[in-house]
């Protein structure tokens, strides 16, 4: 059994397939839509209409990038205000047109510079967040990395939340976390530790719906099998979400965020 670092670490593996590896499998015909309508584009954020097993979707996801050439160009994930404007603008074309929403979460963070703060960097998150709730399209969040904070929580208000088995999702890093607790950050395994971050503990504080499994090893092992592994779960999940009435599946959404933070794990 790993420990929470561990799988931490294996989340942020350099060879770890990353959002774009899952959208040119799952979503090959993506048409990708650019701009926030207000400021410019984010190349962090990356979404459009694509189809998806048959099925008219939108996709919506964050952009690491592979070279270290393209990290640098798509700050590692990490979007700014646009970005998450982009994301909240696509989720609502997807409401006016009908097509389920499909987001892949891999991101550090929000963009912490002084100029994504400038330019309402936390307005910018709530009102992604507000437009995937509010959207009666069904939703389904796939993190299949790194959750970080809200630069990841923008992007996974939704009716379902799949996880890969080695992801994470939390509030703050450990490192970052170790640093407030410990006045450094050579106490990151402690850190997450505490957290309880891993897909596994989100399963069981019922945070997230379903854990995806991995190759042995983490989906660097054979990237191939994790991306089919997402593929099938995603559209069981569509299946069923789009099966369902729209009142009915946004009251259940409304109750389900209503929900978090209940006490429903014990350690």
């Amino acid at each position: 059994m790993l420990s929470r670092w561990q799988v931490v670490q294996l989340a942020r593996h350099p060879q770890r397939p990353t959002p774009l590896d899952y959208l040119e499998r799952l979503f090959p015909d993506l048409v990708e839509l650019h701009g926030d309508r207000a400021f410019g584009e984010d190349p962090a954020i990356v979404g459009g209409p694509a189809s998806f097993e048959g099925r008219a979707v939108m996709v919506v996801a964050h952009a690491r990038g592979r070279t270290p050439a393209e990290q640098d160009s798509r700050r590692h994930g990490m979007p700014r205000p646009e970005g998450f404007r982009k994301a909240g603008r696509l989720a609502r074309l997807a409401d006016r047109l009908g097509l389920p929403v499909v987001t892949l979460v891999d991101t550090p963070g929000a963009y912490p510079g002084a100029d994504a703060e400038a330019r309402g960097q936390a307005m910018a998150i709530a009102d992604s967040i507000e437009a995937f709730a509010t959207c009666r399209s069904p939703v389904v969040a796939c993190v299949v990395g790194e959750g970080g904070s809200g630069g990841a929580l923008a992007m996974a208000t939704a009716d379902v939340i799949l996880a890969l088995e080695y992801s994470f999702f939390v509030v703050i890093s450990p490192e970052a976390c170790s640093s407030i607790l410990f006045r450094d950050g050579s106490h990151a395994a402690v850190s997450a530790e505490a957290l309880r971050p891993t897909a596994r503990d989100l399963v069981q504080q019922r945070l997230v719906d379903e854990l995806v499994a991995e190759p042995a090893g983490g989906a660097h092992i054979d990237p191939g099998r994790a991306i089919e592994n997402l593929r099938a779960s995603l559209a069981r999940t569509l299946d069923g979400l789009v099966a369902q009435p729209v009142a009915a599946r946004l009251e259940r959404r409304y109750a389900r965020l209503r929900s978090y933070g209940a006490p429903a794990y014990a350690p």
